[in-house]
């Protein structure tokens, strides 16, 4: 157990069950709200039978709330007071408990994978007609109407296959990820429900909510009023194509609360790296933050910033440099990331030629059963008869034999793990090629493993890295090309400040001149309207980064 920070304290201390709490990366957010739930409970402010409702966006995230309680709250305490769930789990709740209210099947089929998604492709609608089909349904969800509603809006709309899609998940008594928190929200529109789960948590935590959308927040409003303590960052606001509207929930919250606690002061990163953070604050809307102890990162840490005349002279270095880092410090995480997956994959196919080990995010880890299973799939399945079937996911589904695995985990890790190879078979990867990326454990073996890991900027929020290259610092990769709206491309920004404050000892930031299309023709690539930002942090050229590699004190490094 650490000792709290002056800025902890202070959240712990606070009476009121009503506060905000804004906190940027690596200023001490989740061991802050691990402490106020210990005081809620110490104090008596919240005792049997009620409990404290925290809830996250993800299963990390989860879990990552509940590894800093096991510090400052016992098993007893736990059990009995204290309830982490994400948001769909949440609403999975009170459909079963309360579905009938509603008119829905409490023994729905919860989702295992999106449905929606998979569906599209084995109506072979493609990517553009899945994205299409997906906006229609998602926009329609995120209001509260029951089925017959969604039915009139979709006929009203007169989008074929938005209307064949919805019919099929209805007819089959089927709920997908939207459908769950739309159902929740039905369902709290019943005070007499409402007021049971008002009085069974007395108190509600809500990390990032900047990730929120109005649904989500019309829910939690539901649950609690006046005694929800919500804690996140503006700045790190990257989901605004799931739904979520960081400046309008902020907007909506912060009269709500009786008093905003700010924190600025970082434990995660070096002096360097926030500078390039802080030099991206303009942008994004983040706090300047300070380091909590500069004198304690070896060589204040690395910030620079590169230009390569080609994509691929850009994966060499890269992978040169990880490797000299990783020859200092073998101990040490290394991130090469990107905005988008396909960008990085000139240095997946630098490392995979020069046979050097990283990690794919992208490939995840998986248990020792349902990697058993998905070995003896890819062994058995027969490439011709997975072509030739009009539902590829079924018929790798029935190959996999599925429908005969009944422990609930097992089961939608396996589901998951099926549209992954899926989808490394449709990027021409071989069957014996994907079992090669098979790699068995646990979440938490991808999270402390050392060596380079390859993830998309999306993916890495949450996380930390000893060191972070940034990839493809270019226009039309990071602002998206896809971005084109003033909000938008301030989401960009937040996205690139995000890759930013992963960083631990040092980051570095790559544009290159050429980068081939994925048909292989050479692109000339403009860099970033983003990197002006970045001069203000005087991030160093390449002689000033290998200088400062040279004198580093890797012993030091070593043990930070």
């Amino acid at each position: 157990m650490k000792n709290p920070t002056p800025a902890q304290v202070k959240v712990r201390d606070h009476e009121s069950l009503s506060l905000l709490l804004v906190a940027p990366a690596g200023c001490g957010k989740t061991e802050a709200l691990a402490i106020r739930i210990a005081s809620l409970i110490e104090n008596g402010q919240i005792a049997s039978p009620q409990r404290i409702l925290a809830t996250t966006f993800t299963n990390k995230a989860k879990d990552n709330i509940q590894n800093r309680l096991r510090d400052y709250v016992t098993y007893s305490a736990r059990r009995d007071h204290v309830t982490v769930m994400n948001y769909h789990g949440l609403a999975a709740r009170l459909v079963r408990a309360h579905g009938a209210i509603i008119g829905v099947d409490p023994t729905i089929q919860l989702p295992e994978s999106d449905w929606v998604t998979d569906r599209c492709l084995e109506l072979g609608l493609g990517y553009a007609g899945r994205d299409t089909v997906n906006v229609i349904l998602n926009e329609l969800k995120r209001q509260p109407l029951d089925d017959a509603a969604i039915a009139a809006a979709l006929a009203e709309n007169g989008h074929p296959w938005a209307i064949q899609i919805e019919e099929e998940r209805v007819a089959a008594n089927r709920s997908t990820y939207d459908d769950l928190l739309r159902y929740a929200e039905l369902i709290l529109a019943n005070d007499a429900v409402a007021s049971l789960y008002r009085c069974h948590f007395g108190a509600i935590i809500v990390d990032e909510y900047q990730d929120l959308t109005p649904q989500q927040l019309r829910v939690l409003q539901r649950l609690g009023a006046g005694n929800i303590t919500f804690a996140g960052d503006l700045a790190q606001g990257i989901y605004g194509f799931t739904g979520a509207r960081p400046h309008e929930i902020d907007a909506t919250i912060r009269p709500l609360c009786d008093e905003v606690i700010m924190f600025n002061e970082s434990h995660r990163s070096s002096p360097a790296v926030l500078s390039m953070v802080n030099a991206m604050s303009t942008l994004t809307g983040g706090e300047n933050l300070v380091c909590a102890d500069p004198e304690s990162w070896p060589g204040s840490g690395l910030a620079g910033r590169l230009t390569f005349p080609h994509a691929v002279k850009e994966a060499e270095w890269v992978s040169k440099a990880a490797q000299t880092i990783l020859a200092g410090v073998p101990n040490h995480r290394v991130a090469v990331t990107s905005r988008i997956k396909s960008r990085l994959r000139f240095i997946d196919q630098h490392l995979e030629d020069t046979g050097i080990e990283m990690h794919r995010w992208e490939d995840g880890v998986l248990d020792t059963e349902t990697a058993a299973i998905v070995r003896s799939t890819l062994t058995r399945l027969n490439l011709a008869d997975l072509d030739a079937a009009h539902d590829k996911l079924t018929f790798l589904r029935d190959v996999a034999g599925i429908a005969q695995v009944e422990e609930p985990d097992t089961r939608k890790s396996l589901a998951d793990a099926l549209n992954w190879i899926l989808e490394r078979l449709g990027d021409g990867l071989s069957p014996a090629e994907v079992a090669g990326r098979i790699r068995v454990g646990d979440q938490t073996t991808l999270l402390n493993a050392p060596g380079i890991h390859l993830l998309s900027g999306h993916v890495g929020k949450g996380q930390q890295f000893d060191w972070v290259f940034i990839l493809g610092a270019e226009d039309d990769n990071i602002p998206f090309f896809r971005a084109t709206t003033s909000a938008e491309v301030e989401e960009e920004a937040r996205i690139l400040g995000v890759m930013l404050s992963r960083a631990r000892h040092g980051v570095v930031v790559t544009h290159s001149e050429v980068v081939p299309t994925v048909s292989g023709s050479n692109r000339n690539r403009d860099r970033s309207r983003f990197w002006p930002y970045l001069d203000a942090a005087r991030p160093r050229d390449r002689e000033g980064i290998v200088e400062w590699v040279k004198v580093a004190p890797w012993n030091s490094l070593r043990d930070k």
